[in-house]
């Protein structure tokens, strides 16, 4: 009879046991999950350097303070998008259908760059990366109004001034490590085989070549540099080092499709997440008016490489003659520039860059 509660007692408790037992193991698991979680991201932070401020550029006016009050949210098309409005009809922010670049209003600046143009451009728009790509109706959700709030009318640096600090006589950044992530940078090593007027520089000279140190992809593709192309970085290395290890879009270790910025310009136009603005064709755009800041640029300049896209920049939006200006490194100036040197950096007109712009895309 004992033997018989107990046993009893055995089968009751057994179930609860195994619910109490459950319970712990999901937990454990959550806990695990939670801390694996912490770990890899704060590794993965370790790669790349604390972004530190730049404040404004040199020459930046303080601007008007950004509107108060009610705010409209209106859907637009060409491309799909959502414009934020103040009460007074001004634009407060652009946020693309599919794309995760933001152009937001913010205090005035101007970008020089006296080494190669006498161009400036004079800009309140602000180019950041939303965490994630925008929908419609994204405004309701709940990380929107945080994200929102802290970024309107910032002046922490964004892609146009992380583009500026690789310039011609940019000063060196470093971060608490001593690793420079910033200043003037080169094209790319001399060409042994090369001349003033063809390939003086070589090309694939990317970020973790800028930097010197090894990058993990990833997929777990390790990249390592070579000692020859320290501090310098080619046109799609730029936008790389602009958009991907000093914004954080994700980057793919080759010219893949997938969910971040392949390698080369043509795969970036072709292969690439985002918006396209300008359709790739094959011809030049007969009208750029959708383009915004932030925007990549894609052309066909080498008549080697066929319908090969060969050169990358980012549009900066009208310089102070209203003529539509991008930054790009290119072989001729020997670095990233805005200037005119080895052809005018302007879309507009007949100039090299102008004609041979054939598609844009908005990340």
């Amino acid at each position: 009879m004992s033997r018989k509660k107990t046993t009893s007692r055995k089968k009751a408790a057994g179930p609860a046991r195994r619910r109490t037992l459950h319970a712990l193991v999901v937990l454990g698991l959550l806990g695990t999950s939670a801390y694996l979680t912490v770990e890899l991201r704060d590794r993965q932070q370790e790669k790349a350097p604390p972004v530190q401020s730049v404040g404004r550029p040199e020459g930046a006016a303080a601007g008007k303070a950004v509107p108060s009050g009610e705010r409209r949210f209106e859907r637009l098309a060409g491309p799909a998008r959502t414009v934020v409005r103040a009460a007074d009809g001004s634009v407060l922010a652009t946020f693309t259908d599919n794309a995760r670049t933001a152009v937001l209003t913010g205090p005035s600046r101007t970008f020089t760059e006296p080494n190669f143009t006498e161009a400036k451009v004079t800009s309140d728009s602000w180019v950041r990366l939303l965490p994630q790509q925008w929908k419609e109706g994204a405004e309701k959700s709940a990380w929107f109004k945080d994200w929102f709030e802290r970024y309107l009318g910032s002046q922490e640096p964004d892609v146009l001034a992380f583009s500026m600090e690789y310039l011609d006589g940019a000063p060196q950044k470093k971060d608490v490590h001593g690793l420079v992530y910033a200043g003037d940078a080169q094209f790319g090593p001399v060409n042994p085989n090369g001349s003033q007027a063809g390939d003086l520089r070589l090309e694939q000279s990317d970020f973790y070549d800028y930097l010197g140190i090894p990058y993990t992809f990833r997929d777990g593709t390790v990249e390592r540099p070579e000692p020859q192309r320290l501090r310098a970085i080619d046109c799609s290395g730029f936008v790389r080092t602009v958009f991907g290890y000093r914004a954080r879009y994700p980057l793919l270790g080759k010219d893949v499709k997938g969910d971040g910025l392949p390698r080369t310009a043509d795969g970036m136009a072709r292969l690439s997440p985002g918006v396209p603005v300008l359709e790739l064709t094959g011809k030049r755009p007969e009208n750029i008016d959708k383009l915004q800041p932030g925007d990549l640029v894609f052309f066909e300049i080498d008549k080697r490489t066929g319908e090969r896209l060969d050169h990358v920049g980012i549009y900066l939006g009208l310089d102070t003659d209203g003529k539509p200006r991008f930054v790009s490194s290119r072989e001729e100036a020997n670095g990233p520039t805005f200037g005119d040197k080895g052809g005018t950096a302007r879309l507009d007109g007949n100039g090299f860059y102008a004609a041979g712009l054939r598609s844009a895309k908005r990340l």
